[in-house]
């Protein structure tokens, strides 16, 4: 992404619906699967806003972060006091069985090679870690938010659910969310004139947030229950391997 776009990121990712709603279903997976203490890779840690929210709520928590961004490095090392390495996600710079889950969060959907990534994650997971994996849903829903942050494509559920088999990893779930939003977020993107400044990473009114939480905490509620959501701007995906 660009500079700017990291920028932003850093000024928005503690405060806006998305990430919160985000970092929500992240630490949800790990903390199902993962004990009290734990080494944990963010893969494509960024400006560090998910170790930022979940570090404090979880101390035994071990977290290494990494970046291809310089800028998003320095950022992070700033906002955080994880150990964070500049590198790509499809070389890392881990011996084999480093970790105990690896989170890629929009992530992959940059990465010309998603495939080689997912295979070094698998190669510094300790046998049975978690992969947590977030990534945009539906190729027709590509738009100017796309070409501001650098996209090289969007998922289909099935489409991701066999990378993932294909580098390895069982006990695969993924589904879909942001449904409840879903409309609108089809309406800005597809309909409407492209904003100023790039993506949609920015924060709304007081309101909006408001109620853009609302919705994914109602979603929670919903998927708690095991059922899966229909249809959704992002797939969630979790996974172990053997």
């Amino acid at each position: 992404m660009e500079e700017s776009e990291y920028r932003k990121l850093a000024q928005v990712e503690d405060r806006m619906w998305y990430f919160r709603g985000l970092h929500g279903l992240a630490e949800r997976a790990l903390g199902g699967a993962l004990g009290a203490a734990a080494q944990i890779l963010d893969a494509g840690c960024g400006t560090g806003g998910l170790i930022r929210r979940l570090g404090p709520a979880h101390p035994g928590w071990a977290w290494t972060g990494i970046d291809l961004s310089p800028v998003a490095c320095a950022l992070a090392r700033e906002r955080t006091t994880a150990d964070i390495r500049l590198g790509s996600v499809t070389e890392l710079p881990f011996g084999e069985r480093s970790f105990d889950a690896v989170v890629s969060c929009d992530v992959l959907y940059h990465v010309e090679d998603d495939g080689a990534a997912l295979r070094e994650a698998a190669r510094v997971l300790r046998p049975g870690g978690l992969i947590v994996v977030n990534v945009p849903a539906y190729r027709w829903l590509w738009s100017y938010h796309d070409r501001a942050v650098h996209s090289v494509r969007r998922y289909g559920r099935m489409e991701l659910a066999a990378k993932l088999g294909r580098a390895g990893f069982s006990q695969l779930r993924t589904g879909p969310w942001n449904t409840i939003l879903f409309p609108w977020v089809v309406l800005r993107r597809k309909l409407l004139p492209a904003p100023r400044g790039g993506s949609d990473v920015r924060t709304y009114p007081a309101a909006v947030e408001a109620v853009a939480r609302a919705a994914l905490a109602l979603e929670g509620c919903w998927t708690a229950t095991g059922l899966r959501l229909p249809y959704g701007s992002s797939i969630f995906a979790t996974a172990r391997k053997p």
